[in-house]
């Protein structure tokens, strides 16, 4: 019982908890009468989206970082502390590459030390750019191992290995869940990621940025629904480590995007094009299959319904931001 009266399920440990997916996760493993830790070392992850969770009884934040060692006791840990925009992680690719892999075992080693189940929150990134269309996770995937994006790319797949290696040599029970691109409120307004570079360009009376001709596909996976992914994960019998894909198989070109973004807000924006990024995917869907049987999981929210929502929080944000700098 918890000092509320109320059954307390497991304690948790969210590394990266303060993040976009983190906060999300921490405030649902509530909800569900958890204990949760939550550690972050506040790179990408910000305490205010963590604010309203303080004073909660069952909960708990920690400043770490995970590349050292964190000794605890839980029964779960999901596993999402890394930056994961390429703006963020090419700041600094050697700590992003050193906060996958060394992040890893020392998690891995925590799972293994307390008997916890580890989720790894893994990436279509491993992917690549996929000669295999839309992506199962039999694909091995086309990465440029040299390239800008590696050290986030090459970095999630060591640590799967990771994963794998510890649950077959030390019984390790682990999760792998391959997320795919994910939004809505609480993303970082200068993350990189298009549907908040589009939506703050679209508030803001910006020229919207399109890279390339506009024509390159991506499915979009509302946050909810990627956290009930993760959970239904966890939940799964021992036999189910995955890896299993996490994202909504609908896809759409992103100069699409760009005109909901831009019917939604009623902005008067253009639609500008320019250079596309190194090693930047033409194309990205996941096979969800294997989440659909296993899982019973599919996304539930329409993409237009994700967007207003997320729209609304970078509106409000905004309009805060100008009051704020009104005052001064």
């Amino acid at each position: 019982m918890d000092s509320q009266g109320l059954p307390t399920q497991n304690r948790v440990l969210v590394t990266g908890g303060a993040g976009f997916l983190g906060s999300h996760l921490c405030e649902r493993l509530l909800a569900a009468g958890n204990e949760v830790l939550c550690v972050d070392n506040y790179f990408t992850g910000r305490r205010s989206n963590i604010e309203p969770l303080l004073d909660h009884p069952r909960f708990e934040a920690l400043r770490h970082d995970v590349t050292f060692p964190l000794y605890v006791e839980v029964d779960e840990i999901y596993n999402l502390a890394c930056p994961a925009s390429p703006v963020h992680y090419q700041f600094d690719p050697v700590q992003t590459t050193k906060t996958s892999v060394i992040g890893a075992v020392n998690m891995l080693g925590l799972a293994k030390r307390t008997h916890a189940k580890i989720f790894q929150a893994s990436t279509s990134e491993i992917y690549g750019d996929p000669e295999v269309h839309p992506q199962v996770e039999e694909y091995r995937g086309s990465v440029n191992t040299l390239g800008p994006r590696a050290c986030y790319d090459e970095g999630k797949r060591a640590a799967e290995t990771l994963f794998f290696d510890y649950h077959r040599q030390h019984q390790v029970k682990i999760k792998v869940g391959r997320i795919f691109n994910t939004y809505g409120p609480r993303m970082l307004p200068n993350d990189g990621r298009v549907v908040s570079n589009f939506i703050i360009q679209a508030l803001t009376g910006q020229d919207i940025t399109i890279y390339g001709d506009g024509q390159q596909t991506r499915s979009f996976c509302f946050v909810d629904d990627l956290i009930e992914g993760f959970v239904r994960l966890m939940a799964t019998p021992p036999d189910v480590t995955g890896p299993i894909n996490l994202g909504n198989p609908h896809e759409i070109t992103i100069g699409e995007l760009a005109r909901h973004i831009l019917d939604i807000t009623g902005s008067g924006s253009r639609l500008i094009n320019a250079a596309l990024p190194v090693d930047d995917p033409m194309q990205r869907c996941p096979d969800i299959t294997k989440a659909r049987a296993i899982l019973e999981w599919e996304p539930r929210v329409h993409l237009r319904e994700g967007l207003v929502q997320t729209i609304a929080y970078f509106d409000k944000m905004l309009s805060a931001q100008r009051t704020t700098t009104a005052a001064k």
